[in-house]
C-alpha cells in the first residue's frame, strides 16, 4: 500500500477569526477588500492570543475502497495541540505554526519505536509533521496576494445566514508526484497547482468564520517521473479523482475571565486516487478539551 499525503493544510488548526462586522447591511454585499483587511486584522491579533490555548486533537486516519466505504484498519493517535505564531518587526503575524506533542497511538501511550521513524513504517504516512503551517495563514496581509478572492454570495450554516468568499492560489506549473520528506519508504506527496478551489462561510454580523472547503476543480492526471516508475516500481500515471477538505469551527466559552472564542471541531479529508496500489483514504481530526493558560498560571477549561 503506497500514500498520498494532500494538503498543506490539512494539519490541525487553532485559527479563529471574531471582527467587527464589514458592513451593516446584511441585504448587501460587503466591499471585499475592506472584508479582508479587516480578518487579517482580526487575524494578527488573534494569534497574540491564541498561545494561550491548548487543545487535544485526536485524528483517525481509515483507508477506504473505491465506493468510500471502510477498508482494512484505521490508524488513531492523539496529539496535544497549541500555535505559536510568528511575526515581523512591527508586530504584524507573518506566519503561525501548530505544534504537536504526542499522547497516543492506537489508544495506548506511545513506544520509543512510536516516536522514531524507519523506512519501512509506512502506517505513519499520514501522521501529521509536528510542526505545521496554520491553515488561515492565507488571510493574514502578508500572504493574501498569493491568493484570488472573490465574493460569491449569501449562503446557510446551521440555520444562520452566512457570507460566502471563494479562493484560489495564483501558481503555475503542472501536478507532480514525489517522494515525502518523511524518510518513509511508499509515502509520496502530489502538488496539484491552480487546481484547487476553496469557499470560506462567515458569520455576516462578527465575520466569524464559521466553515472552510477546498476541493479539486477536476480530475487530475499526474504522470509519474520515470525514475521514480524505475526506482519504486510506480506505474506511469496516477489520477487523483477527488480530493476534499472540510474545517468545521464551534464556540468555544472560557471563564474567569469570561470569553468566547470559535475554534476548530472538526476538520475531514477525503482522497481518492486510481493508479497502481496507492492507497485512498478518509482522515478526520477531531478537536476537544480546551483549556486556556493565564499569565498568572492559573489552568482554565
Amino acid at each position: 500500500m503506497r500514500i498520498i499525503d494532500l494538503s498543506a493544510r490539512s494539519a490541525a488548526t487553532l485559527g479563529a477569526i471574531v471582527v467587527a462586522a464589514a458592513t451593516g447591511a446584511s441585504g448587501q454585499s460587503p466591499d471585499l477588500d475592506r472584508l479582508l483587511q479587516r480578518i487579517g486584522e482580526r487575524i494578527d491579533r488573534y494569534y497574540a492570543r491564541v498561545q494561550s490555548i491548548v487543545c487535544n486533537e485526536k485524528i483517525t486516519n481509515q483507508p477506504v475502497a473505491s465506493d468510500m466505504s471502510p477498508f482494512g484498519f484505521a490508524r488513531v493517535v492523539e496529539y496535544e495541540l497549541r500555535v505559536e505564531p510568528e511575526a515581523t518587526e512591527d508586530g504584524k503575524a507573518t506566519d503561525a505554526k501548530v505544534v504537536r506533542t504526542l499522547k497516543k497511538v492506537n489508544g495506548r501511550v506511545p513506544k520509543p519505536k512510536d516516536l522514531a521513524v524507519k523506512k519501512t513504517d509506512i502506517q505513519k504516512c499520514l501522521d501529521p509533521n509536528p510542526l505545521s503551517p496554520e491553515p488561515l495563514n492565507f488571510l493574514l496581509a502578508a500572504n493574501r496576494h498569493e491568493y484570488e478572492f472573490s465574493w460569491a454570495g449569501f449562503g446557510k450554516e446551521k440555520d444562520q445566514r452566512a457570507y460566502l468568499v471563494d479562493y484560489r492560489k495564483r501558481e503555475n506549473g503542472k501536478p507532480e508526484i514525489r517522494r515525502a520528506d518523511s524518510g518513509i519508504e511508499g509515502c509520496y506527496n502530489f502538488e496539484t497547482p491552480g487546481l484547487v478551489k476553496g469557499r470560506i462561510w462567515l458569520d455576516p454580523e462578527t465575520l466569524d468564520v464559521l466553515r472552510v472547503e477546498e476541493h479539486l476543480m477536476s480530475r487530475v492526471d499526474i504522470r509519474v517521473p520515470f525514475t521514480l516508475q524505475r526506482r519504486d516500481n510506480l506505474p506511469d500515471s496516477v489520477v487523483i479523482e477527488r480530493q476534499d477538505l472540510f474545517i468545521r469551527y464551534k464556540p468555544v466559552t472560557f471563564s474567569d475571565p469570561s470569553e468566547t472564542l470559535l475554534l476548530p471541531h472538526t476538520i475531514d479529508n477525503l482522497l481518492i486516487v486510481r493508479g497502481g496500489s496507492f492507497s485512498s483514504h478518509r482522515t478526520q481530526q477531531v478537536y476537544t478539551d480546551y483549556q486556556r493558560f493565564l499569565t498568572a498560571g492559573r489552568l482554565v477549561k
